[in-house]
């Protein structure tokens, strides 16, 4: 579900892949492993998202609908 989440934000508000990953301290295929579930984001990545996104890490990773 978090994969999910990540790539409708980000099509969403139109960043690029590069500028999350720099934000996540990750490579981009790093970001892009994060996207298609393959590995899971560390607490740090998560919370660098959800403040970048303004949304909350439950909603990042599924336990809501609600981004608030």
């Amino acid at each position: 579900m978090y994969g999910e989440r990540m790539r409708k934000l980000r099509k969403e508000r139109k960043v690029p892949e590069k500028k999350l990953a720099e934000l996540m301290g990750v490579k981009i295929r790093g970001y892009q492993f994060y996207e298609s579930e393959t590995t899971e984001p560390t607490i740090n990545a998560l919370i660098a998202l959800a403040d970048f996104y303004d949304v909350t890490i439950d909603y990042l990773v599924g336990r809501t609908d609600n981004p608030m």
